[in-house]
């Protein structure tokens, strides 16, 4: 049997002789962590301050233009196998390899693993090892100087170097570009032959279709086979020591499944072939359970005696894509099982700039976030990494789907060497790592980069150089095709899916709407029907606590240098004031401020989500942009960059309910659209009311309505309950089985609102306090921040909506003994109505 030995102790780094870095770094080695990076390093030794706080990261350039030194010794005893290789499953990106002064490798590439023959180079008793890393940005220049400069959207050189293109920067990200030993190093020691790469191809016959199952009354559906066949195609190709060319052995077992095949003397492949009869399917969040099994794979010599083994656990799923044409357009329509998916999703960016500080914990947390708002499809942006193990094990295990985008993003490419063969390689190693995950069900070439070609000026500016193109039609494609033929591949985010149409066609293939945000108000999501939408956003402040935590302005203000700083988006400030002109009160303060741009964002996203789902059937998918932020700053983020939830969290919980009612402009009038995203039929008696700002009834109908699963049903509403003389005094609100849908006939800044008047009471409850609140006014978007008291506090709901006399509960998450008083006013609990005139709570 081969070993493995974990080189992660006794690491150093030092910069390399001649940099030219600040006083008190000069040459000296401090301590690292492998794996991990050089910003980790040094700011553990204190030797730089924490580039997230204010504006440290502008004194830290530095550390991306200069070139470090890794070093350890370990003591190695001849275990007497012909193979001892280094193993580097990452290397942060252009490094050369030593051990004791023998040079192994060289490096350019963060999203690919090297293997090191390193036999001849050990000797038994003390070895040194040295991993040099020249600085990131010196190669990329280079490169750039030699192929020709290419256009991207922001002044760096990411698209010239492979590695995580959003550490020079991005319109939400710091520019802290990395160096370091980012993953998991060690000795191989091995005899006769390995497994090399074991790919297994898992496809679901359907030979009786699939029926509809269902959860409970109450609960979300799924799926349950009819008939059905799981085939593993397992791919195996062995690595030989040198002379051992015998026959070997290969044995895959899954799911009460064995086969064997043989690879003959002198070959280095074989397919193993595993059939197995009704399986438990692997049905993505809201479809089914996720069932997984244990695919083992054996490599064995003529004699039966093992060499090496592997095991991960597979899922049996089909996965297509339904481009069809139809009366609209065309379709694009992600089918699971041979069930069509409406995809509730979110964009994915590293959850921070250092990935290293991201562990299967934190993975857990972030995923639980996103489970609990409704969330059943995650894409993996390109302009990030391609996702751990832990990432992809635990996206498998809840049954969330995954979109993992090959990594261009935002610029054009070169298709010249060295590049080009470092694309390659790179899908090549992941495309085949990832296969045994069931929760991946879509590659996709690359981010904005065919729209940038068609939309911002790349053309002259390229003047005929290569920007990409071949890779997302060509490179890529074959390669998926050859790799891994049992899931789609789309060329890129967004694509139409044809050359003669745009790319950002909302008619056919994936769309992205950034004209909302960037130039126009969020009601214009309403004049989108896209068929799917794979990014779409409106930014918003982070918590409070986190921006205390961040940030040392005193007073704390919307352009404070330190806000300014953790704003990254073009005229992002003027944006979010454009925003709020439209909708909402001018705010007073920094209080106002921040309660009103994190409000207009969920509002934003209430909105685009509550059209998009309205129109299912046509648009079959909306992901967020985003879920995640890397650090604290002011973004698009539903969870900041300290984890904590922003009020657009609890409104895409909303949005993304499994049974959604809405109130939706249609035909010049309204409409009441009730979506059922479960997989049983459903039939709410639904009350629409028009009622008065004091809560007086002015006209009322009821609807008894039948929703049949994974579907939506439109009913016009009335004119005489839909229209109103007086829009300023009056409100819709249609109501189901607890389940509510608001519709404000004016903008809150011409809603003729009184002064918000209440009454609270506090009392404990299990694991912190409950907060009551009995309206005596209306109370619009209601909501609780505790994280003002105590930066650990949590709250279960917010942007509640009440008219007089209706109470609704907080329940407040905390370890701390809070002041009722404070945890009941301005600024923790807020409405929008408050800002009209400040009322004391009563009872507080």
């Amino acid at each position: 049997m081969n070993s493995v030995r974990p080189l992660h102790e006794g690491w150093t780094v030092r910069p390399a002789d001649g940099s030219d870095v600040p006083d008190g770094v000069g040459d000296r080695s401090v301590p690292a962590a492998v794996p991990g990076c050089v910003h980790t390093d040094l700011l553990a030794a204190g030797l730089i301050p924490d580039p997230y706080l204010d504006d440290n990261e502008n004194r830290l350039s530095w550390i991306g233009r200069t070139d470090w030194v890794y070093e350890t010794t370990f003591d190695w005893v001849d275990p007497g196998d012909p193979r001892v290789d280094l193993v580097c499953a990452g290397l942060d990106t252009v490094a050369t390899v030593t051990l004791n002064d023998v040079e192994l490798g060289r490096t350019a590439n963060m999203h690919r693993g090297y293997r090191f023959d390193a036999r001849a180079a050990l000797h038994p008793g003390r070895n040194t090892l040295r991993v040099r890393f020249d600085s990131a940005y010196r190669h990329a220049e280079a490169v750039r100087d030699r192929l020709g400069d290419r256009p991207n959207a922001y002044p760096e050189p990411f698209n010239f170097i492979r590695k995580m293109a959003c550490n020079f920067g991005w319109d939400w990200g710091p520019n802290l570009v990395t160096a370091g030993i980012w993953q998991e190093i060690g000795l191989h020691a091995w005899a006769v032959a390995r497994l090399a790469s074991v790919r297994p191809l898992v496809t679901v016959d359907h030979t009786s279709g699939t029926a509809s199952g269902s959860a409970g009354d109450d609960g979300p559906g799924g799926g349950v086979p009819g008939g059905v066949t799981g085939r593993v195609e397992v791919h195996v190709d062995v690595d030989r020591a040198d002379g051992a060319d015998a026959p070997l052995t290969v044995v895959a077992t899954v799911a009460g499944a064995r086969a064997e095949a043989v690879v003959p003397a002198g070959q280095r492949s074989a397919v193993v072939t595993l059939t197995v009869a009704e399986p438990e399917l692997w049905w993505p969040r809201g479809y089914g359970e996720p069932a997984r099994h244990a695919l083992d794979v054996t490599l064995h010599r003529a004699d039966g005696s093992t060499l090496d083994t592997w095991q991960r656990h597979i899922g049996f799923r089909s996965v297509r894509l339904d481009t069809t044409a139809d009366p609209a357009g065309s379709a694009f329509t992600l089918v699971v099982n041979e069930m069509p998916v409406f995809v509730r999703g979110v964009n994915w960016i590293p959850d921070d700039a250092f990935p290293t500080r991201v562990d299967r914990a934190r993975y857990a947390h972030r995923f639980g976030q996103a489970v609990d708002a409704g969330v059943n499809f995650l894409r993996i942006w390109g302009g990030g990494r391609y996702e751990s193990e832990d990432f992809y094990d635990l996206a498998d295990e809840l049954g969330l789907l995954v979109g993992q985008d090959f990594l261009f993003a935002c610029a054009a490419y070169p298709e010249e060497e060295p590049i080009a063969s470092e694309v390659a390689a790179e899908a090549r190693y992941q495309v085949a790592r990832l296969t045994p995950h069931p929760s991946l069900v879509l590659w996709t070439g690359n981010n904005e980069n065919i729209w940038g070609w068609h939309d911002w000026g790349w053309q002259e500016v390229l003047d005929g150089r290569s920007w990409g193109l071949g890779y997302y039609l060509d490179v890529l494609p074959g390669i998926v095709a050859e790799l891994d033929p049992t899931r789609p591949y789309w060329p890129g985010s967004p694509y139409s899916g044809r050359d003669d149409l745009h790319p950002n066609d909302p008619a056919h293939g994936t769309m992205h709407i950034w004209d909302v945000w960037n130039t126009d108000d969020y009601l214009k999501y309403r004049q989108y029907v896209p068929r799917f939408l794979a990014e779409f956003g409106y930014q918003g402040p982070p918590a409070y606590a986190t921006l205390r935590r961040a940030i040392s302005d005193d007073p704390l203000a919307s352009d404070s240098p330190g806000m300014a700083h953790h704003q990254k988006a073009a005229d992002g400030d003027l944006k979010l004031r454009r925003g709020l002109d439209a909708h909402l009160p001018a705010p007073r303060d920094f209080d106002d401020w921040h309660y009103l741009t994190q409000l207009n964002q969920a509002r934003a996203i209430a909105v685009g989500v509550r059209h998009f789902r309205s129109h299912r059937g046509i648009c079959m998918g909306t992901i967020l942009w985003q879920l995640n932020d890397c650090w604290p700053v002011t973004s698009w983020a539903a969870v900041d960059g300290d984890g904590r939830r922003k009020p657009l969290w609890y409104a895409l919980r909303d949005a993304y309910a499994d049974r959604l009612l809405t109130i939706e402009p249609r035909d010049g009038g309204l409409a009441l659209v009730v979506v059922n995203d479960t997989g049983v039929d459903w039939h709410p008696q639904t009350d629409v009311t028009r009622l008065t700002l004091a809560g007086e009834p002015l006209a009322k109908i009821g609807y008894q309505l039948a929703v049949p699963a994974h579907s939506a049903i439109t009913v016009p509403l009335y004119p005489d309950l839909a229209a109103t003389d007086d829009p300023r005094r009056e409100l819709l609100l249609a109501n189901t089985a607890g389940q509510r849908a608001w519709w404000f006939f004016a903008e809150d800044n011409e809603v003729d609102y009184p002064a918000a008047g209440y009454e609270a009471a506090v009392e404990p409850t299990d694991g912190g306090l409950r907060v009551t609140v009995t309206a005596r006014t209306v109370l619009r978007d209601l909501t609780l921040y505790p994280d003002r008291l105590d930066p650990a506090a949590e709250v279960d709901r917010a942007l509640v909506t009440l008219l007089p006399g209706e109470s609704t509960e907080f329940v407040v998450r905390t370890g701390v003994d809070l002041d009722p008083a404070a945890l009941t006013s301005r600024p923790v609990l807020r409405c929008v109505n408050d800002i009209i005139n400040d009322i004391p709570a009563a009872g507080a």
